[in-house]
């Protein structure tokens, strides 16, 4: 485990510290510009892991959900989304996370995600070359390669609706695939990491939100691209993740 890897899961268990305190407790809600709310419990978790991040290596770049960008001209940048679902978190129910990634340049090269109140907790790692991690077990995609042998969760797609294009062809794949769920957030992906699901189609998504599980999806064996097939940038809005390269394939041929 990398010195990397060691101050994020320190990051992580310090951050799920302050979100177990408020998740049980009061606060308030605002309301940010883009219509999505942010609460005290968002804020500390980010700078608490921001300090203990920036600490270790100060010279390395930070980009959080709540604070924006630190030194972005750095060799190593950080992004962080200390509460990946606060719209799940205001309402009290499990489906949120921490994510923390790390990137060189521009290859994403670690990634922890995790779900403390999620059951009896969710904690998910990786690093680039060293395999993915689920609450100390080694993970693994399925490897499907046939579409009607698939498992299929789609989430966040409200932008899909506005592409004819792209919204009829998840019809037709719905009509193919073994079965369909919308599990969203976190979770779908470290169900497909753990060969649980075999792919996952999302919209509507920033790159805070699944830099770290691209790395865990990715360290697992499977596919991660957005829905264009190009790999992840800063910019980056929708998801195709996939258990092999052939459903990988599959599907891309069908959105194109």
């Amino acid at each position: 485990m990398s010195p990397f890897l060691q101050v994020a899961l320190q990051a992580a268990k310090a951050g799920q510290a302050i979100i177990e305190k408020y998740y049980n407790g009061h606060f308030e809600i605002q309301i940010k510009a883009d219509q999505s709310p942010v609460t005290i419990a968002d804020i500390e978790t980010e700078q608490t892991i921001k300090n203990i991040i920036l600490t270790a290596f100060p010279d390395h770049g930070f980009f959080g959900e709540e604070s924006g960008k630190t030194n972005p001209d750095a060799e190593y940048t950080w992004l962080i989304d200390p509460i990946d679902g606060t719209k799940s978190f205001v309402r009290r129910y499990p489906f949120f996370s921490t994510q923390i990634a790390l990137m060189r340049g521009n290859q994403l090269i670690l990634g922890v995600s995790n779900a403390p109140t999620f059951g009896s907790g969710q904690l998910a790692y990786a690093e680039l070359g060293q395999g993915a991690y689920l609450n100390g077990e080694r993970i693994q995609v399925s490897g499907y390669t046939d579409i009607q042998q698939a498992a299929l969760s789609t989430g966040n797609i409200k932008t899909l609706t506005q592409n004819p294009k792209h919204w009829n062809a998840l019809g037709q794949m719905i009509q193919q695939v073994q079965r369909i769920r919308g599990y969203g957030d976190f979770y779908h992906y470290h169900l497909l990491a753990s060969g649980k699901i075999d792919l996952v189609l999302e919209s509507d998504v920033n790159i805070l939100d699944i830099a770290a599980l691209s790395v865990i999806v990715r360290e697992a064996g499977g596919v991660f691209t957005d829905l264009e097939g190009q790999d992840l940038t800063l910019d980056t809005t929708s998801v195709l993740a996939a258990a092999s390269p052939e459903l990988h394939e599959y599907v891309l041929a069908q959105l194109a």
